[in-house]
């Protein structure tokens, strides 16, 4: 077995989103991850000290998280709170753990300002959205860390067989 596997807190099925909710990825290879000790579960933004619920936010004018890392856009709360900081603290955080677990992978949920890796909200809290990484995805996939939204778990599925 090469690689754990970082995993959103939400798709495990932790009320841990914004609006205090779980968004469960039920799917066999989940249960067979856990079985053999894969999985490492985190939701950056609690790791960060944020609150659940929190007012939902996105990243700013379209932009992305790697705009966010570097220092060229902001994660807004649609209160109008900017909440640029915790998310990097989040991605920080998670990098952090993936490393010290021996994380190859990370499984996220899409849409996220911070785990999103598919599609990210367009900060216009209209339900617009765009392709781009959230702050967390970005950090990781810059980290060489390989990561698959939940969609995309038959592809984490292919490349980890081929990887055993």
């Amino acid at each position: 077995m090469t690689g754990k596997i970082l995993v959103s807190a939400c798709l495990m099925g932790h009320a841990v989103r914004y609006d205090g909710r779980s968004k469960p990825l039920v799917h066999p290879a989940i249960e067979r991850w856990r079985e053999e000790g894969r999985l490492v579960t985190i939701c950056p933004e609690m790791s960060a000290g944020m609150v659940v619920p929190r007012p939902p936010a996105e990243i700013a004018d379209g932009a992305s998280g790697e705009d966010v890392l570097a220092g060229a856009a902001r994660v807004m709360e649609i209160t109008g709170g900017d909440v640029t900081a915790e998310f990097r603290q989040a991605a920080e955080n998670a990098l952090a753990l993936a490393q010290e677990t021996g994380c190859r992978y990370a499984l996220l949920i899409d849409g996220s300002p911070s785990c999103g890796s598919g599609f990210i909200y367009d900060g216009t809290f209209s339900g617009g959205r765009h392709a781009g990484n959230g702050v967390t995805a970005a950090l990781l996939k810059q980290a060489g860390i390989e990561v698959y939204s939940g969609g995309e778990i038959d592809r984490l599925i292919e490349r980890l067989a081929a990887a055993d």
